[in-house]
């Protein structure tokens, strides 16, 4: 090509280089086109290798969702079966507690009934009739003998005692809430405590007052008692206010004293506190262990009007 194109021959030289470069260009065409027939097979290749492997880690995903899915099933199925087990576990020892409490309460009230009889039978009869005899034995004593005075002396100590015992009697069981009920009760009880321990009780009644059966007097009456010995005892309040509510369903008594309250809260309650909260759930209600605005503790009691006929008496 270069000789032709000295020697002046520059179309020879031109169709030279022509058949040369179509030469090599089809040389060139056929490799380009079995470079892309080859490329072609290797991503057919390569798209169905990664078709495999994405099979298999599909597979693999499905079996393993499959596995934690039937674990979590297994698992729920398991802790469902343990938790009702465990909750009737619970709401049988919950009743039998509830029965144990009822009964405790109602040997108690047994008991405390036989105790207070016979300090007012027995021992009121007693100290009647000695009394009685020591009047008579004074009045054959003469007028200003010594032996006159000491009689009157033992028989004023007789009346104290047996005023003592009956106070007792009447604070362990009152008669007076079985034959007149829970208003007249009250009535009595609360200027009782009054001079007992020398605090101030305000009492204030509402509603339409209506019978309230024996069992559920005695409850009302000793969450009372209770509520008033914490006040005078603990709470260090020299006044304390008593609310009698009769509702159009229920019975609402409230406790109230500005003393110094319970402060944090009580990891152990004491027996009197459990006490009430059984005598409350005995006759179907609800005590509350409140803190008023003014300081101290609000015990609020509520009983509804129906009460269950397996209360203790």
């Amino acid at each position: 090509m270069f000789a032709l194109a000295q020697d002046g021959k520059e179309k020879e030289a031109r169709a030279q280089i022509r058949l040369s470069l179509q030469a090599r260009q089809a040389a060139l065409s056929t490799v380009v086109a079995r470079l892309l027939v080859e490329n072609n097979e290797s991503e057919e290749q390569a798209a169905q290798r990664v078709g495999q492997i994405y099979d298999r880690v599909q597979r693999q995903a499905y079996w393993f969702l499959a596995a934690t899915l039937t674990a979590i099933v297994l698992t729920s199925l398991y802790l469902i079966r343990s938790n009702r087990q465990l909750f009737a576990h619970l709401a049988a020892l919950s009743e039998q507690r509830s029965e144990l409490a009822q009964k405790l309460i109602a040997t108690q009230e047994s008991t405390l009934r036989h105790i207070s009889r016979e300090l007012h039978d027995e021992f009121g009869q007693i100290l009647t009739a000695i009394g009685s005899l020591l009047g008579r034995a004074g009045s054959h004593a003469p007028e200003e003998s010594p032996l006159r005075s000491e009689l009157r002396e033992v028989s004023e100590m007789a009346q104290s005692t047996l005023d003592n015992i009956r106070s007792l009697s009447q604070a362990l069981h009152p008669v007076i809430l079985e034959e007149a009920g829970l208003e007249s009760t009250l009535d009595w009880y609360l200027p009782t405590v009054e001079r007992q321990t020398g605090i101030v009780i305000s009492y204030e009644k509402s509603g339409t007052a209506f019978p309230v059966d024996g069992g559920t007097s005695i409850h009302v009456y000793r969450v009372l008692q209770e509520a008033l010995n914490n006040a005078t005892r603990h709470s260090g309040a020299r006044e304390a206010c008593v609310r009698l509510r009769f509702l159009a369903d229920a019975i609402e008594l409230e406790v109230e004293d500005h003393g110094k309250g319970f402060g944090a809260p009580v990891r152990r309650p004491g027996i009197g506190l459990v006490a009430m909260r059984e005598r409350a759930e005995l006759l179907g209600g609800t005590i509350e262990l409140l803190k008023p605005p003014q300081g101290g503790t609000l015990v609020r009691l509520r009983v509804p009007m129906e009460k269950p006929d397996s209360h203790a008496g």
